[in-house]
This record gives C-alpha cells, structure tokens and sequence, in this order.
C-alpha cells in the first residue's frame, strides 16, 4: 500500500482550512492545517510533509516570508500558493522563491487536485 501523501494547509481562513482540509482527506490525503505563518514555519521545523498549500495574505509572518524562509532548507515540501490576490506580480515572485504552481481562489477543486498531482509527481 502507497503511504499516504502530507499536505500542510496554511491560510489565515480556518474555515477555508477546515473546508480544504476534509476535501482532501476524502481523496486519501493526510492533512493538517495552520492559520499563520509563524506556525507554519514552527510545524515545518519539526514536521516534514510533502506539499504545503500556501496563502500569500496573512497577518504577521505571510506567505512570501514562509517562501524566503523555505528556500534556505535543503530538504522542503513542495508548495502550491493559494491566494485571493492572483496577480502575475505575486505569482512572478512566488516562483522566484520556489513555489512550484500559483492558484487562485476561489479555487475549482477538481483543478486543484489536478494541479496537486502534477506537483507532488514532479520532481
């Protein structure tokens, strides 16, 4: 049996995250969501998961600074960025800080799961 892939929902809407959150376990994923940055990047010292799923507009400690903070890791998940402020701007500079894939919300959740597989298939 494949081990269940681990996908880390960061967003500052707890109910988006619950929401995300279930739909993903439904499909087989293993979940966990956080509402802040800081806590991501505190889970992510003594976690490892395979994606995180990442909003840009967060109080405090945001998206962006969750990227820089990532890319100076040598073992990271992959990162999909979720984000109602999809602009070409913000998805130039999530790649530039190694998002692999830019999504905008409200997102289509047969496009994100799509788009889940083609990142965590990617190497």
């Amino acid at each position: 049996m494949m081990s269940l892939e681990s996908i880390l929902v960061v967003d500052d809407d707890i109910n988006l995250c619950q929401i995300l959150s279930d739909e993903l376990s439904d499909v087989g994923y293993k979940t966990h969501f956080l509402t802040g940055g800081k806590e991501a990047l505190e889970y992510l010292e003594k976690n490892s998961v395979d994606l995180l799923l990442l909003d840009l507009n967060m109080p405090g400690v945001d998206g962006f600074d969750v990227l820089k903070e990532l890319s100076k890791k040598e073992k990271k998940p992959k990162v999909i960025v979720l984000t109602a402020y999809a602009d070409v701007k913000s998805a130039i500079e999530s790649a530039k800080l190694g998002a692999n894939d830019f999504l905008s919300k409200p997102y289509d959740f047969d496009e994100l799961l799509i788009t889940i597989r083609k990142v965590l298939q990617s190497d």
